[in-house]
């Protein structure tokens, strides 16, 4: 009965809960955005889709995004490693999310949860209290308060309600983020609410359904996709389109251009030809299955059933009017993309969709070269762990000597310190760090020299 209330409860908040009212600043050309977590962060999927829309979408406003998350920590874990691992990285803005550790786990099995949950949310609070103290000390530095993906407690796929009352533990933690971040003028992005929403909404059709992974903790590749939609959506960059036009082939004139320039257009019966030059390129969303952290085998692309993405945050709309035939073959640089109705042509038809584009292949290109920035980004991450949470409390945080190297063999069965081992020895040494970072470096000069929207030649004929 009280999961059932919780669930009332909870859906009348979701259903209310207005993302408009959470207001961020777009992010500016040449900002620092560090995201502070856990294994959700540090895992990174999420940021990598923010700086990969900000990639495609603003090809000419560089940011850098850089991951700080740890996996396994609570937020006073995050408070004590801010100097030395969040503001020595020198960010002009610190985005911070945490909750699905403090809550705790198997607290919720034991026949004093409650106190214990109560104990453990007063902790996180506290520890949310010291970051404002150690905030205010940064005034040039702005702050975002995320309030992270929810424990899925809820689905109905193997074992049923893991650790029950977790969910509601986390939204409360969800509750004081927000009002810390109202009162102390923060950004604040939720992701708690509205992917909880997105579950129960999904598994009233399908009960096994859940944007999060089997140990109900780490969301999916989708469920990532939808965290970047619902910080970009806080952005206030809904309807930001990636080009809008249309071509009126029978007056061989251009009616609409939002975002592109549209040139050169030659028309005669059952043809009509132009140059196309956007300033924006599509987001690639990949349809590859793939799982990891606790996720299950999911694609990306499954998020797009469940958020309009495409609709609010991927239109590059392709409209032609004053066409007389009833079908059409669109080519793009002599490569076809397509047939369409004439119908369909004068009503629209969104090319973000279509994944055979040479503006969507040469945003996939960004994607993979975001994704081999991550990929190494993550050793990095996975260093951090053993520095933050293993080496820091034996007093040999960032010595990375024989001496520590013999501290760790000797605990090597603790927590996560085995599968950190063969990392850690080699980014122990500062010039593999120094090789990594170059490495990134290039993979970053490489997305924004290739990020540039080229013109492109369309050739639209009557299909006979």
């Amino acid at each position: 009965m009280k999961i059932i209330s919780y669930l009332l409860l909870c859906w009348a908040i979701l259903v209310s809960f207005n993302v408009k009212s959470q207001e961020v600043s777009l992010f500016k050309k040449g900002e620092r955005v560090v995201f502070v977590g856990n294994s959700i962060t540090h895992g990174g999927r999420y940021h990598a889709n923010i700086w990969l829309y900000y990639m495609t979408r603003f090809p000419d406003m560089p940011i850098t995004i850089v991951n700080a998350g740890i996996g396994g920590e609570i937020a006073e874990q995050m408070y004590k490693r801010l100097e030395t691992d969040v503001y020595a990285k020198k960010p002009s803005v610190i985005a911070v999310t945490f909750g699905m550790n403090d809550t705790g786990y198997f607290e919720f099995l034991q026949s004093d949860s409650a106190q214990k949950t109560k104990e453990k949310l007063e902790r996180s609070y506290k520890a949310l209290q010291q970051m404002e103290a150690s905030f205010n000390k940064h005034p040039e530095v702005k702050k975002i308060i995320v309030a992270g993906s929810p424990y899925d407690e809820t689905s109905k796929f193997g074992k049923n309600n893991m650790f029950p009352g977790k969910a509601n533990a986390m939204l409360k933690v969800a509750l004081f983020q927000e009002a810390a971040a109202k009162k102390s003028g923060w950004g604040f992005v939720d992701f708690t609410r509205p992917m909880t929403a997105i579950n129960l909404r999904e598994q009233a059709k399908d009960s096994t359904y859940t944007l999060i992974g089997n140990d109900r903790i780490h969301p999916g590749v989708d469920g990532h996709l939808v965290m970047a939609y619902l910080f970009l959506k806080a952005q206030g960059l809904a309807h930001t389109k990636v080009a809008d036009f249309t071509v009126n082939a029978a007056a061989s004139r251009v009616e609409k251009q939002v975002n592109c320039v549209i040139s050169n257009i030659r028309s005669k019966p059952g043809v009509v030809q132009f140059d196309y030059l956007a300033r924006s390129l599509p987001f690639p969303v990949d349809t590859m299955s793939t799982g990891e952290w606790g996720a299950m085998q999911r694609r990306e692309a499954d998020a797009l059933n469940v958020i309009p993405f495409n609709k609010e945050m991927n239109e590059e709309i392709l409209r032609v009017k004053g066409l007389n035939g009833s079908r059409y073959m669109v080519k793009i640089d002599n490569y076809k993309i397509g047939e369409w109705s004439g119908a369909q042509l004068n009503a629209g038809i969104n090319m973000a969709e279509i994944r055979r584009t040479p503006q969507y292949e040469q945003a996939m290109a960004i994607k993979r070269l975001n994704e081999e920035r991550w990929q190494i980004e993550r050793r990095f991450r996975d260093y951090a762990w053993m520095e933050y949470d293993f080496l820091m409390d034996k007093g040999l945080l960032m010595k990375g000597d024989l001496a520590t190297v013999d501290t760790i063999y000797r605990h090597i069965n603790e927590g996560f310190v085995r599968g950190n081992l063969d990392n850690y020895l080699k980014a122990r040494y500062p010039e593999v760090r120094q090789g990594w970072q170059r490495q990134m470096d290039v993979l970053v000069e490489q997305i924004y020299r290739i990020n540039k929207p080229r013109k492109h030649s369309f050739y639209i004929s009557e299909v006979k």
